[in-house]
């Protein structure tokens, strides 16, 4: 039987009603009006000659069909933003856009200060920024360019390692002058500890170290990183941070320190393709200046000896 030839707006209009739930919430996202996005998804389903979407009192729910559908949509949608992104720029400009993801933390905490000073240098260049924990496929185009705390192991990847950045443990001075502060790893657990709610890679990492790490361990429970940064900082209790971060807030003590100690690699990463592309090179290169100051503890401005051309792939 022929295949369907699929028209990528009524696949783009299915993803948002996957994703939002409602036809009005989709064209709302995708600046549509809602008949728009239901003639869409009206002849998508005619094409495919299945359902994907059933009434319920939450709104629309999708088909198992729709379900296995997500994923090819997601993968079609990173190709478009890329097509976009690379049209938006000639190779040898410095203009256009470049999407660059790194995790809640580094993307929170770390990054916003070095995209404002390189915005100043480079105003034409615009800067998507996506804060997930998850690796995105830099294969798939998800993104530009990546900062990860893990090495990447895929191939055709330009990567630089970093640094290390270790994890440790800290608690705010009201929380210490309250709790007092554990002098063994025996004395943590009568303490209030920040922690995870699901096994995550960390608790995983942490077993693994030979620590009993479960989420019964932990008083306050949250999967955020940001989340457990905020409570750490609150008095909450005794929680994990980047040290390159603690060293910026006067009001954390460290705790158990070299008892406990999470490995943590910064790499920057980017696609090979990507070499020629100068906005793209030249964000990579201003990061992995930036982020080396960051990791060993100097985060001052780089722009006094940053050059718009200089900066070669190592």
């Amino acid at each position: 039987m022929r295949q369907p030839k699929l028209d990528w707006a009524l696949l783009r209009s299915f993803l948002a009603v996957a994703e939002y739930g409602s036809l009005s919430a989709a064209a709302r996202a995708l600046e549509l009006t809602q008949p728009t996005i239901g003639r869409h998804l009206d002849a998508l389903e005619r094409a495919l000659r299945v359902r994907l979407f059933a009434r319920s009192a939450r709104g629309l729910s999708p088909t198992e069909a729709a379900l296995d559908l997500v994923p090819h949509a997601k993968a079609m949608a990173a190709t478009a933003a890329a097509l976009e992104r690379t049209a938006s720029g000639e190779a040898a400009d410095e203009r256009g856009t470049v999407r660059l993801t790194a995790s809640e933390v580094i993307g929170a905490e770390v990054l916003p200060a070095m995209i404002a000073r390189f915005r100043r240098a480079h105003p034409a260049i615009a800067i998507e920024l996506v804060l997930s924990n998850l690796n995105d496929d830099l294969l798939r185009r998800e993104a530009d360019i990546a900062v990860r705390m893990v090495r990447p192991a895929q191939q055709q990847l330009v990567a630089r390692k970093i640094g290390d950045v270790p994890v440790q443990l800290y608690a705010h001075r009201n929380y210490a002058k309250r709790c007092g502060v554990p002098k063994t790893l025996d004395e943590l657990g009568a303490h209030d500890v920040i922690g995870y709610d699901a096994q995550t890679a960390v608790l995983n990492t942490l077993n693994a170290l030979g620590l009993s790490a479960t989420r019964e361990a932990f008083s306050v429970r949250t999967d955020s990183d940001l989340a457990q940064l905020a409570l750490l900082r609150a008095g909450a209790g005794i929680g994990g941070m980047q040290k390159q971060l603690a060293a910026r807030e006067r009001h954390l003590v460290p705790v158990l320190h070299g008892a406990i100690r999470l490995p943590l690699e910064m790499w920057l990463v980017m696609h090979e393709d990507l070499r020629t592309s100068r906005r793209v090179r030249l964000l990579f290169d201003f990061l992995a200046r930036a982020l080396t100051e960051h990791v060993k503890g100097r985060p001052r401005s780089v722009r006094a000896r940053y050059s718009a051309s200089a900066g070669a792939f190592r």
